[in-house]
């Protein structure tokens, strides 16, 4: 739909047409049109409440603007339901109502639009079968049940269309993801590939020398031998960064593949970041239930974890507990990483994984795009699950293999 209303020509033509066909149904041959009557009036603001609601929705796209279009328009066809009783044609509208939601492909309009025609045709049927007296209903009436059954009929229908249509495009949406991931990994690996090691060299040098002159130069003033450590440590930390850039860059055909006990390895990587989290007064609590085991390189899990488990520390506030849960659902080992943390906005959420893309002042972004390769070369997957003010959820999944 947004697809739709973005190309506003195409659009207001729609509505224009939408627009003719109501004036058609208000002044052509309408049997009330000369009764000005109660009824008639209200097809008449229903029609123009309608109509405006439409030509503003490109404007004001939200989802309250959704949810008034809907009510609107299923007030309206009620309306003309039983104001115009005679024309058997309209209660092919009631049942279409839900398919005008699918238009906008929102779930939770959906299942309100589903949900409010459903209790609309109720009442419908309560009224023509116990309060109303007369004849006017008298082809509706004939068959209560047929039209009853073929009503739900139309709902379940609307309901596959939708709910197969959702799951198509949710599995569209993981698969480009996926694609722009593996984009950014090739064009990282090349980068990496092309310059890592001519820029390895000369820092190499210029380390050695540092190193040379501060350990030689003992008459040097204090403060230049500080100076000196300090240029030392940023040159380890441009070092990190290459090394990193290097192990995406290089073939891991030398990675050895083992049966891995997700619940041994998860017990050394809470006991080796215990202390990290006391530095931060935070505690890590792991929960294991049952056995589980996957076929991996047991040195990248752990690098895999440590990298997750460290992020989720550092985003805790103090005294905030770091929560891991480990099950096996569907042939599939699911460890859940939970902290308490300030959380991260779905914008946030997007670019995670990019390089050099991080929410840490002084972070790189390159360990969690590391992580992401070592998820993906194992057939495993990742996502990530937060709001603002209220901490993270990573579920990380890998196949899960017998003892």
């Amino acid at each position: 739909m947004k697809e739709f209303y973005s190309n506003k020509k195409v659009y207001y033509k729609v509505v224009l047409i939408i627009f003719a066909l109501i004036m058609m149904g208000l002044f052509i041959d309408n049997p009330r049109l000369y009764e000005l009557d109660f009824g008639y009036l209200l097809h008449i603001i229903l029609s123009i409440v309608l109509i405006i609601s439409l030509l503003l929705y490109p404007k004001y796209e939200n989802q309250a603007a959704r949810i008034l279009i809907m009510v609107v328009t299923t007030a309206f066809l009620y309306t003309i339901f039983f104001l115009y009783p005679e024309t058997s044609s309209t209660f092919i509208f009631l049942c279409l109502i839900p398919a005008f939601s699918i238009l906008f492909f929102d779930s939770k309009l959906f299942y309100f639009s589903l949900l409010l025609n459903t209790v609309s045709i109720l009442f419908t049927f309560f009224y023509i079968m116990v309060v109303h007296t007369g004849h006017l209903y008298n082809h509706f009436e004939q068959d209560l049940i047929g039209n009853l059954i073929n009503f739900i009929g139309s709902q379940v229908i609307f309901y596959l269309i939708y709910h197969l249509s959702d799951v198509r495009i949710k599995q569209q949406k993981l698969y480009y993801e996926q694609l722009q991931h593996s984009e950014r990994l090739k064009t990282t690996g090349q980068l990496a590939a092309a310059v890592a090691h001519e820029i390895r060299n000369p820092l190499t040098v210029v380390r050695g020398f540092l190193q040379l002159y501060n350990e030689k130069d003992t008459s040097s003033n204090p403060l230049n031998k500080e100076h000196i450590k300090l240029m030392i440590s940023e040159l380890d930390n441009a070092e990190l960064v290459i090394s990193q850039f290097l192990s995406i860059a290089k073939p891991d055909k030398d990675k050895k593949m083992e049966l891995v006990d997700v619940k041994m390895i998860l017990q050394s990587v809470t006991e080796l970041l215990k202390s990290y989290g006391l530095l931060h007064d935070n505690t890590i609590d792991l929960y294991v239930e049952g056995d589980s085991f996957i076929f991996i390189n047991a040195i990248e899990f752990k690098q895999l974890m440590i990298n997750i488990i460290k992020n989720a520390i550092e985003a805790s506030k103090l005294g905030d507990s770091v929560m891991i849960r480990t099950t096996t659902k569907n042939n599939f080992v699911e460890i859940k990483v939970i902290d308490q943390g300030k959380g991260m906005s779905e914008e946030e959420l997007v670019p995670l994984g990019t390089p050099f893309y991080s929410l840490k002042s002084n972070g790189t972004g390159l360990g969690l795009m590391i992580c992401y390769h070592i998820i993906g070369k194992y057939n495993g997957t990742i996502h990530f699950q937060s709001s603002k003010g209220n901490g993270t959820t990573v579920t990380i999944r890998f196949p899960a293999k017998k003892q």
